[in-house]
């Protein structure tokens, strides 16, 4: 009778209203609370705020900086870390500014840092010197364009020193720079089939390695503006910046 009656009492449906769904309900509410964290953390890390400033060193870069983000011109040395400011345009939007350092061991470095932040990048160029330094200036801004994070954001070519007698038109670097980035880009593409002996569109700008390169090719629209930081002639970034 005993061993019946334990049967019986086991076997006793439990009422859902004796169930304590606090456990539960604790646990799902973690779930969802780590679930939207994560959502706005990768929202925030990937939104693009900021305008890059890049180039090789003695560009002019950090000078002009300094003009837009604190009013002024100052003294500059070669940067060895990012300057981060902010620029308020003519319609009222302020602007993330960040300085990514020219010196060729840090450039990369700091590219990589901030590429996903970017809204818009400003290749600055040395107008007088870009001849000499034609090789290293393509080469970077080869890689700014065919980096997959970047390869959709507008550029400017900042065609700096323009007061200087020795410099050459923004018309001319284009030039230079479109015969330069046809042996740039045939050398990484020979680099990349050593490796692997495959060839891959994600290293490679323009139609095919048959057509010369033009910047017209691109899907981002590339743009060659004249400047002088010293002289305080930048109107045509400024007007650009004011588009963002």
């Amino acid at each position: 009778m005993d061993k019946a009656d334990r049967k019986s009492s086991a076997r006793a449906p439990i009422k859902l209203g004796e169930l304590n769904y606090t456990p539960v309900l604790i646990a799902l509410a973690v779930v969802l609370l780590t679930i939207v964290v994560l959502f706005l953390w990768k929202r925030k890390k990937t939104v693009r705020s900021a305008v890059l400033f890049t180039g090789l060193c003695d560009s002019g870069k950090t000078y002009l900086f300094a003009h837009l983000c604190l009013g002024g011109a100052r003294e500059t040395f070669t940067s060895i870390k990012e300057n981060v400011g902010n620029f308020k345009t003519e319609r009222g939007r302020v602007l993330k500014m960040v300085d990514v350092p020219g010196n060729e061991r840090l450039r990369g470095k700091f590219f990589d840092e901030y590429k996903n932040m970017a809204k818009a990048i400003v290749y600055m160029i040395d107008s007088v010197t870009v001849q000499k330094d034609i090789r290293d200036v393509a080469d970077f801004l080869y890689t700014i364009l065919v980096d997959k994070a970047t390869s959709k954001v507008p550029v400017v070519v900042l065609c700096n020193k323009q007061d200087e007698t020795l410099a050459k038109t923004e018309t001319a670097i284009k030039s230079m720079l479109e015969k330069e980035i046809n042996i740039v880009r045939q050398t990484r593409r020979s680099q990349l089939q050593s490796v692997d002996n495959s060839s891959s569109s994600d290293t490679f700008l323009g139609k095919s390695a048959s057509v010369d390169f033009e910047f017209e090719q691109l899907g981002q629209r590339v743009r060659f503006v004249p400047c002088s930081a010293m002289e305080e002639q930048f109107a045509g970034l400024t007007k650009f910046l004011d588009t963002l």
